[in-house]
């Protein structure tokens, strides 16, 4: 089958409709994903019950990040100015809480398993991927999500996700994973550190998870350092140096371009006696604050960029990871075919050669047994031993094929988990491995020349959004008709989205 099931038809007809109102440009993306998900559908990628469409948030996403203690929620609560999380010295919430708008004047507090079966969400069946690198885990969803709402106007039109603190020496990999996930999902990443613990270099692990590992990937500006609470260093003699203890400590991680932001929350403030200390902490600070939630609130042009980036990158992970890995996997597959045809069929006929050996049937280099007059001149005997033989042949042929494909199934989920190829390596596989495929087909199943066409198309759509995109927000020539001609391109930030949902995620998305 080559054509979408009919829930992910729903599913991305509700994506349709509301994209029609709030982004056009995106709206074409689905389109797009449609054309993928027909290629990965015959190659085997995906299965017709998904799609690359639902495997991504649809709606701007903001994660924070931080060690323990470092006022993370603090920030929040600010920043929505609603008091949503509860904060503290200590650790006050071990869960991951993806935050929404609502219209309903009360926050609300949902478990785990509102965002694990619910793919309008970024944590859509993260059970299972928890399961599989934590056995049993998967069943203790709402020990790590949990879903609030929020009536600030400040959420409308896009997604916050608070982590609980971060320490990567006593973190568990079932939370290191989720806090990989989200990192891979988010438009903008804020990772804070807390100015009250002046030894940076006493953690070096959360400081390589956070810092090293990220300032490699190609969408490294998505990271904004925060080093918060920085109004307890103005009881230092020199308050400058924790700020350099801390940028020395970002530097040796590779941190060493890109803005370090230093803030404090003014309602939790530690009093400053000194009125021009004061004043330069307040100007700091507020400087600062601003350019946070500027990107904040930009984070809707981040958010079409990358949806964009995502459908060009699926295209290209296709052709230049997933059928190349396909092509060498069949090719290995074919030769362990060979080679198990000719082991057995080497095997069998030495078996039947000596068998009629001890039996007397041959005479010299001649092969005479008592019955082979009676087969020459019986035509339906001649039938049923071909037909026999005939069966054994290829029932030995397509047992070894099958043995042949499951000894490759292990090593490519392993490959497929490596190269973070975007479906199924290993049943995409498979389906070069049917019965009525030849061990010499030169292409993988489903990918010919008009896969290669529709994927070059799509390569092409997403230059063609870029652009679009790059019209709306830029102007070169400095045209105001061209400008104002672009502008109905992508919608106000602040649209509101389904007057009928309660909620205001995602329209669909997984992670």
């Amino acid at each position: 089958m080559n054509t979408a099931g009919r829930l992910i038809e729903g599913r991305l007809k509700h994506l349709e409709t509301h994209l029609e109102q709030e982004n056009p440009v995106l709206l074409k993306t689905v389109q797009s994903f449609k054309k993928l998900d027909r290629i990965a559908y015959r190659t085997g990628l995906l299965e017709t019950d998904d799609s690359y469409a639902t495997q991504i948030p649809w709606w701007p996403l903001i994660s924070v990040l931080g060690t323990f203690s470092s006022g993370k929620s603090t920030f929040i609560n600010h920043y929505l100015d609603y008091k949503l999380q509860r904060t503290g010295n200590q650790a006050v919430d071990d869960k991951f809480t993806v935050t929404c708008y609502s219209r309903e004047k009360t926050a609300h507090a949902l478990p785990g398993v509102a965002l694990d079966s619910d793919p309008r969400f970024p944590f859509y069946q993260m059970s299972e991927d928890i399961e599989r690198v934590a056995k049993g885990e998967g069943d203790r969803i709402d020990s790590y999500l949990q879903l609030k709402t929020c009536p600030s106007e400040r959420l409308r039109g896009k997604i916050l996700i608070d982590s609980p603190g971060f320490d990567a020496d006593a973190q568990r990999t079932s939370t290191l994973r989720i806090t990989d996930h989200i990192i891979d999902l988010s438009d903008l990443v804020l990772v804070f550190f807390d100015a009250r613990h002046p030894e940076p270099g006493a953690m070096q692990d959360t400081l390589d998870h956070l810092v090293s590992n990220t300032i490699s990937r190609n969408d490294a500006g998505k990271f904004l350092y925060i080093l918060n609470q920085i109004d307890s260093a103005a009881r230092e003699d020199n308050p400058e140096e924790v700020v350099a203890a801390w940028q020395r400590a970002l530097g040796e991680r590779g941190l060493t371009a890109g803005r370090f932001y230093t803030i404090y929350n003014p309602e939790a403030a530690v009093p400053i006696d000194d009125d021009n200390l004061r004043q330069r902490f307040e100007r700091k600070r507020d400087a600062d604050l601003e350019e946070i939630h500027n990107r904040m609130h930009e984070v809707e042009i981040e958010r079409a960029y990358r949806i964009v980036g995502v459908l060009e990158r699926t295209a290209r992970d296709i052709e230049e990871r997933a059928i190349p890995a396909i092509k060498d996997a069949v090719a290995r597959w074919k030769r362990r075919v060979l080679w198990g045809d000719a082991l057995a069929f080497g095997l069998l006929l030495l078996s039947l050669f000596a068998i009629t050996l001890k039996q007397g049937y041959w005479q010299g280099f001649r092969f005479e047994p008592p019955w082979l007059e009676s087969l020459t001149t019986s035509p339906a005997l001649q039938i049923g031993i071909s037909g026999g033989a005939l069966a054994v042949v290829l029932g030995l042929h397509f047992l070894i094929r099958s043995l042949a494909a499951r000894s490759l199934l292990r090593q490519l989920r392993r490959q497929g988990d490596k190269l973070a190829i975007r479906g199924n390596l290993a049943n995409a596989f498979l389906r070069n491995t049917k019965p009525w495929r030849s061990i010499f087909s030169s292409s993988p199943a489903g990918w010919g020349r008009s896969a290669r066409k529709r994927l070059t198309q799509v390569k092409e759509d997403a230059d063609n959004y870029v652009q679009t995109l790059n019209d709306r927000f830029t102007n070169p020539s400095g045209d105001a008709s061209v400008h104002l001609e672009n502008q109905p391109m992508l919608a106000d930030t602040d649209a509101v989205p389904d007057e009928e949902a309660e909620l205001s995620p995602a329209s669909t998305g997984r992670g």
